[in-house]
């Protein structure tokens, strides 16, 4: 993956908009925290092949990024965007890493439903 170029996914988001698209959304802090400090509240959030229609997408701020969906009855959104690629399969693919490198948010947005 490469660091967020904002022109780039803003334009890949746009490819995407009024289509029916497939969304995967995680996050995590716990994930890889909590087993080295028992007191840690560990939370997260976990969508695989939501299929969606979104009327705009923005990305938004500085890094790391906010990307929002406007759906016709509400968002779908995403913080602590870091990272992004286009795969092999048109996928555009969204993540934030800590400083560690570690996963802490996913966004992937797709034509077709993911594996």
């Amino acid at each position: 993956m490469d660091p967020i170029d904002t022109t780039k996914v803003q334009a890949v988001i746009e490819r995407f908009v009024d289509k029916d698209v497939y969304i995967h959304l995680e996050t995590t802090n716990g994930a890889y925290a909590s087993h080295f400090n028992e007191s840690f509240f560990s939370a997260g959030a976990y969508i695989r092949n939501g299929k969606i229609r979104y009327t705009r997408g923005k990305i938004t701020g500085d890094e790391p990024y906010r990307v929002g969906l406007k759906m016709e009855l509400g968002w779908i959104y995403a913080e602590g965007i870091t990272h992004w690629e286009l795969d092999g399969e048109n996928r555009l693919l969204m993540a934030g890493y800590d400083k560690d490198g570690k996963l802490a948010v996913a966004l992937q947005i797709s034509e077709t439903p993911f594996d």
